[in-house]
């Protein structure tokens, strides 16, 4: 009996020694992530979704109000529709940009990790990978610029679209007091310079213009550019995030190289 309560113990010790190994194995894992670039990859993954997606369905309904609208004769917007049109494919290439640059730095934080110190022994920085890493730096301060452009660029619409808003909610409260002037109050879209000023009719009134708000197209494109700028500051923020990222692992990468020196950020 006594044997077998040796070999059972040493069992239970076994198991024991092997759970915590697993135990350590995780948290020593969970210790390399490089949290700041995984939920700067997850916002900017968010943000760029949003302003993509969003703003490519309300650039098409902005066209659709415009052309039963606002400009009845094709000649007056079709500079701006061929403008949207390439905005659009802009917008293609920014989502297909974003997905893959969002991975490489979402990588290189995991490869600056002390992870890489720990699975291998022998890593050591070199000059070309400083290089890569500063390079990270700079195009990442250059697309932070760049975007903090793109939001206030996408706030223009936003505008546009609650001046308008704002002007039905004036002429459904006057017409709920029963006020017979609404008629004399107006939207004209040219003052924006979306089209020219010859364009006809360019200028809506009164009830019509409370019959556009009413329509699903410019209720839906107004909550679409309020959402694409929304995703627009979360990338804005995605990218702060990433420079103060990069910036970190670039300096110790740099300043601490011969002690062979891995960051956690």
């Amino acid at each position: 009996m006594k044997p077998a309560m040796e070999t059972a113990a040493e069992e239970n010790t076994e198991q024991s020694q092997e759970r915590k190994g697993c135990f350590e194995c995780c948290i020593k894992c969970l210790g390399g992530v490089p949290y700041a670039s995984l939920v700067a990859t997850i916002l900017c993954f968010s943000g760029v979704a949003l302003f993509c997606g969003c703003g490519h369905m309300a650039l098409a309904g902005t066209v659709a109000i415009l052309e039963q609208h606002f400009s009845t004769s094709t000649s007056d917007h079709t500079l701006f529709s061929e403008v949207i049109q390439l905005m659009q494919y802009v917008i293609y290439g920014i989502a297909s940009f974003f997905f893959l640059y969002g991975i490489i730095l979402l990588a290189e934080g995991f490869y600056t990790t002390s992870t890489v110190k720990e699975l291998h022994v022998e890593f050591k920085t070199s000059a070309c990978g400083r290089c890569i890493s500063a390079m990270f730096v700079f195009l990442t301060y250059v697309l932070g610029v760049a975007w903090l452009g793109v939001f206030g660029f996408s706030t223009m619409p936003v505008f546009m679209f609650y001046n308008i808003w704002s002007t039905c909610e004036v002429i459904n409260s006057l017409q709920t007091n029963g006020t017979a002037a609404v008629e004399q109050i107006c939207v004209d879209i040219r003052q924006y310079g979306i089209i020219p000023w010859n364009a006809f009719p360019g200028k809506i009134c009164g009830s019509t213009l409370e019959n556009i708000c009413n329509t699903s197209e410019f209720y839906m494109s107004y909550l679409l550019y309020i959402v694409a700028c929304a995703g627009a500051g979360a990338t804005v923020i995605a990218l702060l995030i990433y420079m103060m990222a990069t910036t970190y692992n670039y300096a110790v990468l740099k300043f601490k190289s011969r002690e062979d020196c891995c960051t956690k950020f």
